[in-house]
């Protein structure tokens, strides 16, 4: 009888014991805001690139641990854990060049030339229809466009970049946002100087104001700029101490202009102004020369290669391959909706592989990881953000995506890196955070309002239907003439 009690006691204090130390290790476990689980956890690690059945555990925006599944679930407390079966965690999207707001002209002028295109159609459209109400809705519209498809960073070319900023402060995402300096009458401007002012004091109204809003400054191209405006710019980057967005190299109209104006090529023309001599992103780069190329390394500019529209547009096929063997950092980008049509970033990588294999004729020029690379942690570094985002390592900002493999395209699967460069598409993304904050699940968005953008959208529409294509007419050119530019 004694035995039983003793014995019942010891299995009384063996249990109280089990549960100290239970309780013990679920109060000492610290807690996160999210954990987020997938069969593959994709990283753009180089020690590590890829995680079976993995987890990434959020807090505070910032990613604060990349493991195994188990383990990550066995460390942390989480106050949200989205499951990871059938799904793949990776990196953001980073869309390194558009115009957002040409959502609303998305099919207004197709199957033209770029400089046809531009000055006898967009020009003029622009200048008639966009303001700032224009512009907050296309800018909302491209914002649903790029949340439903995983890109979580873009880096925006346009006009009144208070609207594109407050947009995007509202849809979650992130975004380089550049006002345009440009050498004509523009929407928000009379021309450069007014435009530079104004992109500078834009600069000055959101520098610091929010993570996830960082403004830039946008030079729109050598053809619409003289060389002291250019200088202007740089010298204003300079001061505000931010980068600057171009147009490079675009297309064979430009290389002609360069040399017939300049006596050189577009990449040595900027070279000899000093335009290089700090952070740039140059957007295009089709027709660099070798000489161009090792300048571009060696000035650490930022290609943002755009193979959708450069296609579109007749400009040309960008010695990508060529470059990054030089050391260029190069991104990828969709260029604006009305010369893709859409911002599909899925599509750019799948066609800067393709492309790259065809022009070289060699398949292994470009493989999967590599264009996986630019369009994530490749194009973090092209926009000079490549130690806050585009991989999945501790200490960096929270933009992770969720991809579905439930899709018959999926199967059977022997690579994910593969995969998810020659089979998927935006219709895969599931998940979208940005710097923590979960902006669409089970692929429904919860930043966005639909229902009103659509709405706001299709007016506009149809005001512009109505004016342009209902009323197609040339409208004159208002490019600079051989000579104008000269210094």
């Amino acid at each position: 009888m004694r035995w039983y009690f003793r014995s019942g006691r010891f299995a009384w204090l063996t249990l109280l014991g089990c549960a100290i130390v239970l309780i013990s290790a679920c109060t000492t476990r610290p807690s996160v805001d999210l954990i987020i689980a997938g069969d593959y956890v994709v990283t753009l690690d180089e020690s590590r690139p890829v995680i079976n059945d993995g987890a990434v555990a959020v807090d505070d925006g910032m990613i604060v641990a990349v493991g195994a599944r188990d383990e990550i679930a066995g460390k942390y407390r989480a106050g949200r854990t989205i499951a990871g079966h059938e799904r793949v965690v990776m990196p953001g999207l980073i869309n390194g060049h558009t115009h957002a707001a040409m959502t609303l002209l998305r099919g207004i002028a197709d199957d033209r030339e770029l400089i046809d295109w531009l000055t006898n159609y967009i020009f003029p459209t622009e200048g008639r229809f966009v303001d700032e109400e224009f512009v907050r809705i296309g800018t909302e519209l491209a914002c649903w466009e790029m949340i439903r498809g995983g890109t979580t960073t873009f880096v925006d070319m346009y006009y009144f970049p208070d609207a594109v900023a407050r947009a995007v402060e509202g849809c979650g995402l992130r975004v380089l946002a550049a006002p345009t300096v440009i050498d004509q009458k523009s929407p928000d401007a009379s021309g450069a100087e007014e435009s530079l002012r104004l992109a500078a004091e834009f600069v000055g109204r959101w520098k610091g104001k929010n993570n996830r809003i960082l403004p830039i400054i946008s030079a729109h191209a050598i053809y619409t700029l003289k060389p002291e405006q250019l200088r202007a710019i740089r010298a204003k980057a300079h001061e505000l101490q931010v980068p600057i967005s171009i147009h490079i190299s675009e297309s064979r109209f430009e290389l002609d202009y360069s040399q017939r104006t300049f006596g050189t090529t577009p990449v040595k023309y900027l070279e000899n102004l000093g335009f290089l001599n700090g952070p740039t992103i140059g957007a295009h780069l089709v027709w660099p020369t070798d000489e161009e190329i090792a300048l571009l390394a060696e000035r650490g500019v930022g290609v943002i290669h755009n193979p959708s529209s450069n296609m579109k547009i007749s400009s040309g096929i960008a010695p990508v391959a060529r470059m990054l063997k030089e050391g260029v950092r190069i991104g990828l980008g969709t260029d604006g909706p009305a010369t893709n049509n859409d911002l599909d970033m899925w599509e750019e990588m799948r066609l800067a592989a393709f492309l790259q294999k065809v022009a070289t004729m060699d398949p292994q020029v470009l493989p999967a990881r590599t264009a996986m690379r630019m369009a994530t942690l490749g194009g973090a570094e092209a926009i000079g953000l490549g130690d806050q985002i585009g991989a999945l390592t501790v200490g960096r900002r929270a933009d992770l995506i969720q991809v579905s493999l439930s899709d018959p395209h999926f199967t059977p699967q022997y690579d994910v890196i593969s995969h998810l460069i020659y089979v998927a598409d935006e219709q895969d993304v599931v998940t979208v955070i940005v710097d923590g904050k979960i902006l669409m699940s089970e692929s429904r968005i919860l930043s966005v309002d639909e229902k009103r953008v659509r709405s706001e959208a299709a007016a506009l529409a149809a005001r512009i239907r109505a004016a342009v294509i209902d009323k197609a007419s040339p409208h004159p050119n208002p490019l600079p003439q051989a000579g104008e530019g000269e210094d």
